[in-house]
Parts: C-alpha cells; structure tokens; sequence
C-alpha cells in the first residue's frame, strides 16, 4: 500500500499536480492515463524517489519493495539467465527456474537464455529489464509502457501474468485494451488533479465527463443566482422597508463561492487526407520468396495476396517471423527473390516504418517538416496536426535534431496525415502515442477511405480495425480471411498451456456463449435498475428549470410592486419568492441524492461485470 498525500509539482509556469493525492490500496492495480507531458512519468519518478514533489508526500509501509522497469541497458553479466537472476529474492538466489520461466513468457528460447545480454537488440533488452522486474515479487510493480518491444504472443502472456499478480501494481500504457484486461482501478491526471475510479479506462473517462457536466451545471446555476441576488440588492439597498430582505441576500452572497469556468481542453481530432480510388484492386502479389532463416528456410515462401480498397489488413505474428520483411515487400523497400507485384496506376501510398526517420531534415521544425509535404495544406491545420502529434504550442518549433526517437516517429506519422494517400502501410505506428492520441489514431484508420496494411501487437487495433489477417504462426506465414476474434477462436496462438499455467486456482472453464449470456443479463439487470432513476433525474431537472423560470419571474413582479408602493403585494411575492428557492435548493440536493444513488447502482453492477471481465482474463483463448 502506498499512499500519495497533497503533492503539488510543477516546472516554470506548467503546474503538474495541485495539492493532490491517490492511495493505491492492498492487491489494488492501478492503471494511470493523462495525455503526453500531464505528468505520468513525473509521478512515477517521485514515487521511487527519482524526483521530489514540490510539497506533500509521499508515503509507503516500511520494508515495501517497489520494482520500477528501467528503460536504461545496463548488465553486469555474463548471460540472460544470470541477469534476470539478479532480480530474484536473497533466499531465492537458486531458483533459476522462476527466472527460465519469466523469460521463456517474454520470448527468449532456451538458446537464448545463455547468450550475453548485450548481444541482442534494444528491444530484447528491454525485455529483460522487465524480467528482472517481474521476478523480483516487489510489493508494488511500476511498469512504464511494457509492452512496447514485445510481440503480441509476450503481451498475451504478459497479461495473463499481471492478471494473477497478487499485490500492488502501477501501470502506464497506450495499449488501451492491454490496461483494460490487467487493472481493478484507472486513476488519471486531469487539469492538476488525480482523479481515481474502480473498474477500466470507459468507467473512468465516463466519471470524468458526468462530474464536469454537474461541475458546469452547478456553475452556471450558481452563476444565475448570483446575479439575481445581486441585481436585488442593487435595486432595493435603499429601500427601508425592505432591508431585511437585502441583509439576508448580502449575508447570502457573502457565503456564496463563485467556481471557475473549466478551462476547455482540445480534444483530438485528425484524419488522413484520402484521395478517391478507381479500380477493383489495389495491388496483386503473386509467389513472393525472400531470403533465408539460420535454419536454412525459407523466411517468407510462396505467399500470394490479393488487397482491394476497404481492406483492413492486420500482420500478427512473434517478432523475428518476417512481418516487417513482408510489409517491406509489399511497399517495395525490398527486393523479391522471387514473385511478383503490381500495384494499381492510380495507387498513392504511404509508408511508416520507424527507420524512416532517417528521411527528415535535421535543419527544418516539426512545423516545416510536415508542411514540406504538401504545401498546399493551410498552416493552421498543420498546427493541429503538430497539436495532434504531441507537438504543441511552441514544441512544434523544435529543430528535428534535437528530437528523440519516438518524437521523430510521430512527426513522420504527421507527414503522412498531410498526404493525399490512397494506400497505408504501417509497421507499428502507435509505439510513440499516448492512449488518447492513440485511440484518436485508430479513428482515423477506421475513416480513411483507402486501404490499410498494418503491423500492430495492439489487440485493441486487431479487434477493431482488423478485416483480414496475415498470420506468421508455426513457421509459416498464410491469410486468415476474417476479424482477430475469429482467428482467436478458430485457431489461436497455440501457446496458451503456458499462459494457464501462470494463473493458479483459476475458477472451471466457462464457455464463451455462457459468458455472454451472462453478461446480457447483468446489462439487462442494471438498465432495469437504473433507468428509473435516470428518468426521475431527468424530471427532476426538468422541474428545476421551471422554478427558475417561476422564481425570475417572481423577482420580476416584486421589482414592480416596488416601484408602484405595493405593500401587500411585496408582502406575498416574498413570501413565494422563498418558497420556489427553498424548493430548488431541496430540489438540488435531492439531484445530489440521486447521482450518488445511480453511482452505488452502477458500482454494484460494474463488481458483477468486473467479476465477468477476471473470468474471461483467467481463461484467455
């Protein structure tokens, strides 16, 4: 358990965190969401003590251990297995097969486990980093985008095993759909605040919209009653008769607190500039064959595709199978062995690999580099588009010589949202997003008018956008003519024996279609509940809007009956006047009454679903 306790954080003028706190319960995993640059990494460094808050604290159990993956690649020996073993506890210095096992889960064969870690590519080494970090059994695990370098049969695996992770966990990932299966809680940063909710990442951007709502509603009802107070007093502070009146409304306004406006907060909103196609294909690919593995095969042998436009076409696979060779021939960066390929004359294709990065001119700004692609583009959309990139305000004057990797990967991406395209090829582009960027990425995909092929380990991406696979499985590479939850349950990946033995006292098996039903019933059962009391909100709102109508009208009349001396009659409108603002204000609390009723409702029935969701986890196809 660890407890974050009124941190305020901030660089220069941009506030991070403003007197906030989470606590992250016992066997609680947490997954942590806020857009690029809100202050997720900066959080997780004061939390393992990398950096100080500017005030508050922050608090853990004495002897709790927190295990952070490292992106930094640094070993001291002489094999993989004997590096992970570093993590393992003092009384388990010998347990090296808790070490084979983790390590086998994130892809390295038994060869691999003897061969020196700096042998291998960036991405394999950072795999081990989050080895060592996943058998060193820490109270509270703290994983920064793992599963960035793992391919999507290690992210399967990794999933299953955070899912039977008994203690704490803190998680960061633009992988929507990877959160979503791992955590019991979402908590996100949000104009200076960290906010936190039970469930996944819908519930919690749900909660934030509905409590901006009522935080604006509240306000503007607030706001109009200020002014009607104050527009009384104004009129009748004079008035001898009436000063009673006026002092009970001065007192009234003095205790009133006016809230602020919420500053609006752009959201993503991009797309790819599509071109009009003509033509039933959009390319032909017969008897591709490409080089050779060490074992003397094949890589890629005899494969044959046909891509139409409307094509939706996802490349899974392990990492080292062949995909980016294959996207590489299609896209012609490489050079067949044999077959052949030809492309439509009307094709305008767009191609993202994160080697292209090696294209862009050192001496021009994020902003020069995406408007050199087509000048034609006015310069406020290629702000945007730079906004949409991460490339705010002054950052999208950055010389791209100074960029990192992953900032020089979104300004290709930016080059591409500017040309006019017809066909895209993507090899993992949603590396270097974050989750909104990301999810405003695959929205963008799905309206392109063209056709898409792309390599992703994002099942949220294979789920969603996928039409048609190509599958490198069993040393083979083949179509599945279908959606990734078809190939799941036809075919699958043929590993999942190692995936259930990571999840001990799993609960029987229960059938999809069972689950499903199951499922429809809860749903069934909340709207059931639920629905009466929205319909009660809603007439309560209703009813409220009339009051406010009936009592402006009230302060309207007793404005006149001022004017013309009319005691009797401002006699009575005072009266009515605080009976319609004594039955708003009771209507408003009533309001209260009901949200934090339908929020009870929707808990109870979000642990039942969320009970469903385990299952599903724990028994993953």
């Amino acid at each position: 358990m660890i407890n974050i306790e009124y941190i305020t954080k901030s660089y220069g003028d941009n506030i991070l965190f403003d007197s906030t706190s989470l606590q992250i319960n016992h066997g609680e995993k947490v997954g942590f969401v806020g857009r690029n640059g809100h202050g997720k990494t900066t959080l997780l460094k004061m939390i393992i003590g990398g950096e100080e808050p500017d005030a508050g604290i922050i608090k853990a159990p004495n002897d709790y251990k927190i295990g952070y993956l490292s992106q930094k690649l640094r070993f001291s020996q002489e094999s993989v297995l004997d590096e992970c073993c570093l993590g393992l506890l003092k009384h388990e210095k010998d347990h090296y097969w808790k070490a084979e096992k983790i390590l086998a889960g994130l892809g390295f064969s038994e060869q691999d486990m003897y061969v020196p870690p700096n042998e291998f590519s960036g991405g394999y080494q950072i795999r081990l980093n989050l080895a060592k970090v996943l058998v060193s059994e820490s109270d509270l695990l703290i994983l920064d985008e793992p599963t960035n370098y793992l391919d999507i049969t290690s992210i399967r695996w990794l999933i299953a095993f955070l899912s039977s992770w008994q203690r704490e966990l803190l998680l960061v990932t633009h992988d929507r759909s990877f959160m979503n299966k791992v955590v019991t809680h979402v908590a996100g940063v949000h104009r200076a605040k960290i906010k936190k909710v039970k469930g996944d990442t819908e519930k919690y951007y749900n909660k934030l919209i509905q409590d901006e709502e009522v935080y604006e509603k509240t306000r503007l009802n607030e706001e109009k009653r200020e002014k009607e107070i104050q527009t009384f007093i104004t009129r009748f502070r004079a008035k001898a008769r009436l000063a009673n009146l006026v002092q009970s409304r001065v007192k009234a306004l003095d205790k009133s607190k006016t809230r602020e406006k919420l500053q609006k907060i752009e959201s993503l909103d991009f797309s790819f500039n599509s071109i009009g196609f003509k033509g039933k294909q959009v390319l032909n690919a017969q008897g591709f064959t490409f080089g050779y593995e060490k074992n003397g095969k094949q890589l890629i042998d005899d494969f044959s595709i046909t891509i139409t436009p409307g094509d939706r076409i996802a490349i899974i696979g392990k990492n080292g199978k062949g995909k980016t060779t294959l996207l590489k021939l299609l896209a012609e960066k490489l050079k067949l062995s044999s077959g052949t390929l030809k492309f439509n004359p009307n094709v305008k294709m767009g191609y993202f690999e994160q080697t292209n990065i090696n294209s862009l001119n050192d001496n021009f700004t994020v902003e020069q580099e995406i408007q050199n692609v087509y000048s034609d583009i006015p310069r406020h959309q290629v702000r945007n588009i730079c906004g949409a990139m991460m490339f705010d305000g002054d950052k999208a004057l950055k010389k791209v010589s100074v960029l990192s990797g992953g900032e020089k990967s979104r300004t290709m991406i930016g080059k591409l949202l500017v040309t006019p395209l017809n066909l895209l090829m993507l090899d993992e582009p949603d590396n270097h997003l974050d989750m909104e960027t990301s999810d405003s990425f695959l929205i963008a995909l799905h309206n392109f008018e063209g056709a898409v092929v792309l390599i992703t380990h994002n099942e949220m991406f294979l789920n969603t956008l996928a039409n048609r696979l190509i599958v490198f499985n069993n040393d083979k590479v083949y179509i599945f003519e279908g959606s990734y939850p078809e190939f799941l349950e036809k075919e699958g990946w043929g590993e999942e024996k190692d995936i259930v033995e990571i999840t001990k006292n799993s609960p029987d098996k229960v059938s999809k279609k069972e689950m499903r039903q199951r499922r429809s019933q809860i749903v069934a059962e909340r709207s059931k509940v639920t629905k009466p009391i929205y319909l009660k909100i809603e007439k309560l709102e209703n009813l409220i809007s009339e009051l406010e109508t009936d009592l402006n009208k009230l302060n309207n009349e007793i404005i006149h009956a001022t004017k013309e001396l009319n005691g009797h009659k401002i006699g009575i409108l005072s009266v009515e006047i605080a009976e319609t603002q004594g039955e708003i204000d009771v209507s408003y609390e009533n309001l209260e009454g009901l949200f934090e009723e339908i929020e009870i409702k929707k808990e109870h029935f979000g642990k039942k679903l969320d009970q469903i969701d385990q299952l599903e986890r724990q028994q993953i196809k």
